[in-house]
Order: C-alpha cells, then structure tokens, then sequence
C-alpha cells in the first residue's frame, strides 16, 4: 500500500510539544544529545562485552560457567543495541555526526544492517506506527496476529502462550534472515527501499562475513561444534527476547490504538504527534535501573516524539510531555511497572488470538 499522509490541526499538538521542550534545553543550557553519562555508559557495556566475548572463546570456561556467560553476551548485545546503537542511529548520541556513525555501525559488528534498521526503523516505523499494512514491527504474519485488520488464523488462539519462544528467535532471525529478504526484495514491508550506494553493498556483505568468522568460525574452531551450537543458541534467544519485549511493549498493547487509513484519501484522520501518542506507550518509567539497561526506550511516547533527543534526558522531558498533553487533552499511555506493561501485552495478544477479532 501506499504510505498514508497525516491529518491536520489548527493547534499542533507536535508544535507545542516542541516548543516546550525546546525551552527546557534552553533555559537549563544544555544539549540535546548525549552527553558523559552516556559515554560512561558506553564504555561500560563494550568493554565488557568484549571481555565476555574473548573469555569465552579463547579462554573458554567450564559449561555451568560458559552457560551464564553466554547468557550475559545476550543481554550485552541487547544493551548495545539499545544505548549505543539506537541513539547513533538517530543522530542523537553525540553532536559529532561521525560519532554517531560509528555508534549506529555497531549494530553492524554484531550481525545486523544498520541501512537496513535506518529504512524500517527511522523512515518506517517512527512515520507509521502501527499502521497495519506499512509499520513492518507489527507484521509477525503468520506466526502472530497483532492487530484486528490483520487475518486470523487457529494457532493464533494460543499465541498468548508461544509468542515467548517466537520472540527469543528475533535476533538470529534478524541476522540470517530479514536483513537478506529486504536486501533482495528491495522493500522493507510494502515500502520500497531506498537505492543502496557501492559503498552500502560493500558495508553489507563486508559485516556479514565479519560475523560468520566472528561468531561462527572462530569459536567452532576454538570450541568445536557442539559447544558453539548450545552457546551461541543461548546467546541469540536471550539477545532476541529482550530485543523484542522491550519494543513490543511500547506499541502492542491493550492501551495503544492500531489505525486504519481512510481509503478514500489515503489519510489517518489524526495529525502525526498525536497519532504518535495513541500508538506508543511508556513502562516501568519509576524503575531507574530498568531505564539505563533498555537505554530510556522504556519512555517510548518521549522517543517517538522527539527522536534527535538523546534518551539519557527521557526521565526530565517526559515530566514536561505529560504535564502538556493533559492540558491538551490527548492521549499519554504509560504502564509505571514492567509487570503490568507485560500484562497488558499478554491481553492484547489473548484478545487478537480471538476468532471474533
């Protein structure tokens, strides 16, 4: 389908929004982007994965060792992905644009394209939250149905119980899958992808041989097959898992609207920041150690709104957005505790897997 145009107001509640926040980083002189608790942060995590990652092959521990280990360098790439990546991805990790570069490629060393991220994270999903039909994050077909537009099918019944085990193949289905069908097709979704350069060809399939010989052939020499295999499917599902609940928890819930476009004119009635506001939702924004794991993207509403903001100010500028979209009279989902945010999404998927939906 083609890509929906967004409605208009004679008060824009985006414009607003802005201004807002804009003042606040005025008034406090300071940037928006990241700043030394986000380098901190930084070093932090690569360093440490880097030492997991060299302990484990090259010094390889016994298995009730090993196991944790692995473990651990999920939940590493995880939160590189979330800290680091994300924000270099959407030019908010440092003002230096080549920092950002190098931060946006890390997704790139660990297995993933980050051309590919920028098309259907950047251009897609933030555009078109939600939208069933464009917003490739709701389109798990036929494994999951997330939203009521979308066909049902029996096993759907049941995804409440097995969408678990189906979010933990995220990554290693990332990395040896999706990034090829959309390099191939030409499209993420039904969007098209934009024309890649040589030096986008030649980034692509440089970093996808780096990770077979980071990932596969170095510890199946070092460690053997079978060693590697347990490992590194531990690794993958716990990476996979934290990647996906993190993000579907912002957006599939029983809180967040799924619209529809109005065919006629090919439109969503509501203009994009509110459209943004009923599609998104915060969690667990109370839990401090919860907001420097997930790199703040449990302030989803703050990030859609405003994703040049580094997410080390999310915790401040959320106070400004909430207080604001009361007096403006829309939407502002937030789930306060990690468990009821899960809740919610266990209900939605309950409620989708119904025939009657």
């Amino acid at each position: 389908m083609a890509t929906p145009k967004f409605g208009t107001s004679t008060l824009s509640v985006h414009n607003e929004l802005r201004k807002q926040v804009n003042d606040y980083f005025q008034s406090a002189n300071i940037e928006a982007t990241g700043n030394h608790k986000l380098y901190w942060k930084a070093a932090i995590l690569l360093s440490s994965y880097i030492f997991v990652y060299i302990h484990l092959i090259f010094f390889t521990p016994i298995v009730w060792i090993a196991i944790p280990e692995c473990a651990l360098l999920g939940l590493l790439t995880a939160g590189i992905g979330f800290n680091i990546m994300h924000d270099g991805a959407h030019g908010s990790f440092s003002k230096n644009q080549t920092i950002n570069n190098m931060a946006a490629f890390s997704l790139d060393c660990l297995g993933a394209s980050s051309f590919m991220w920028n098309v259907k994270h950047n251009m897609v999903h933030h555009s078109f939250t939600n939208i069933d039909g464009v917003d490739d994050d709701i389109d798990a077909k036929p494994f999951l149905r997330m939203c009521d537009t979308q066909k049902h099918y029996k096993a759907h019944k049941y995804q409440h119980l097995y969408f678990w085990f189906l979010y933990s193949l995220l990554y290693i289905f990332w990395v040896f899958y999706t990034d090829y069908k959309k390099y191939f097709s030409k499209h993420v979704g039904s969007v098209p992808l934009k024309k890649l350069k040589l030096k986008d060809h030649f980034t692509f399939w440089g970093f996808k041989v780096l990770y077979v010989v980071l990932y596969m052939a170095l510890p199946i020499y070092f460690c053997g097959f079978g060693p590697w295999l347990i490992g590194y499917l531990v690794y993958g599902s716990v990476g996979g898992f934290v990647l996906s609940i993190v993000f579907q928890l912002a957006h599939t819930v029983e809180e967040t609207s799924f619209p529809q476009v109005v065919v006629a004119t090919n439109k969503i009635e509501d203009e994009w920041a509110v459209h943004q506001l009923k599609t998104t939702a915060n969690f667990a924004t109370k839990n401090k150690f919860i907001t420097w794991c997930v790199g703040g993207l449990n302030f989803q509403i703050e990030h859609h709104l405003f994703p040049k903001v580094s997410h080390i100010h999310y915790p401040v500028i959320s106070q400004i957005i909430k207080k604001a979209c009361a007096e403006l009279g829309v939407p502002y989902i937030e789930h306060q505790k990690m468990y009821a945010a899960i809740g919610s999404h266990v209900s939605h998927l309950k409620k989708m897997g119904q025939r009657n939906y």
